[in-house]
């Protein structure tokens, strides 16, 4: 059994209502948009945020989910879909999930509307039912989210990133849609409990080490999403590197620094770089670095009984840090 399918097995019954509640949350009564939102829809990928939703949904309340579990990982994932969507026009992707993107095939302006449009549903799926303890959640995740990327382009520009600062990104930019995923989750089922909180952070530490384990494919050899070195060329600072310019030398850290903003495009210089990294053993600070946001999160489990639903939380932790794209 594969892990994803492993970790989905006690939420196998709610996973496939979601997805017919899904397609129906993105309906419209236009035709091009009903193309587009088919188009997405039938490219999705490992679905794990709606994944997280019901699996701490059931494991706080021991086994319940209800209507609102339901539209909180709809709004979650429309609004991550929008978000995508809108990553692929700024970064000028053509590829999402190996198909084409939305801008690929459409154009920018179709695919910012499109996005605009799925931002949009998501909000008002959450106001038409007065969910607004959930909206409030998925409102803030999505402030966060754009002050993360925000951040991450003013900190490219002169590349002075420190280790705190890099994760006050990635806090924002990629763990804080996770741990909305996770309150989410709790708040559908035992709204104003101390369960919240606490699933908040557990979903934040879980999304920390998924973005640290991104930024190690950048420096290995597989086949994934995404190619070897593309954060080197769009000037994104990884903890590896960071790790790297905090330890070198005056002279390495100069070189390090005007091949990341200069040479960037060179394929060679790119590779001198992630083996300069490699040698300065900043994969291993960055591993290690994982598994203690991991350990953590793993701790915030422990005041749970044991169930099927925080067994899949602990599998899925552990996929987190282990998968191979």
């Amino acid at each position: 059994m594969k892990p994803i399918a492993q970790i989905k097995a006690p939420i196998n019954f709610e996973m496939e209502l979601f997805e017919k509640k899904f397609r129906l949350s993105m309906s419209s009564k236009v035709a091009l948009l009903n193309r587009i939102t088919h188009y997405v829809v039938n490219r999705k990928g490992k679905q794990m945020r709606p994944m997280f939703v019901f699996l701490v949904s059931k494991m706080v309340s021991g086994g319940e989910v209800n209507d609102r579990t339901y539209r909180g990982a709809s709004v979650i994932e429309l609004i991550h879909t929008a978000t995508l969507v809108h990553d692929d026009v700024v970064d000028d992707s053509n590829r999402r999930r190996g198909f084409f993107s939305i801008n690929a095939l459409w154009k920018n302006k179709i695919a910012v509307l499109v996005g605009d449009y799925l931002l949009s549903k998501g909000l008002l799926l959450s106001i038409d039912n007065n969910d607004f303890d959930l909206l409030k959640i998925i409102s803030v995740a999505v402030r966060e989210m754009s002050e993360g990327e925000l951040l991450q382009i003013e900190k490219a520009r002169k590349l002075d990133i420190t280790e705190e600062i890099y994760y006050d990104i990635i806090r924002q930019k990629t763990a804080t849609l996770i741990a909305a995923c996770c309150s989410l989750g709790a708040a559908s089922v035992k709204p104003d409990s101390k369960h919240v909180e606490r699933m908040r952070k557990f979903g934040e530490l879980i999304g920390m080490a998924f973005q640290i384990k991104d930024d190690l494919f950048d420096y290995g050899e597989e086949k994934i999403g995404k190619p070897t070195g593309i954060d080197i060329k769009e000037q994104k600072m990884t903890l590896p590197l960071i790790y790297t310019l905090n330890h070198a030398s005056e002279k390495d850290r100069r070189w390090l620094i005007n091949s990341v903003k200069n040479h960037n495009k060179d394929s060679k210089r790119v590779k001198e770089v992630i083996q300069f990294v490699k040698n300065s053993g900043g994969l291993e600070y960055a591993v290690a670095k994982m598994k203690e946001f991991q350990q953590e999160a793993f701790h915030k489990l422990k005041s749970y009984p044991d169930s099927p639903y925080k067994q899949s939380l602990e599998l899925m932790m552990n996929y987190v840090i282990d998968r191979k794209k």
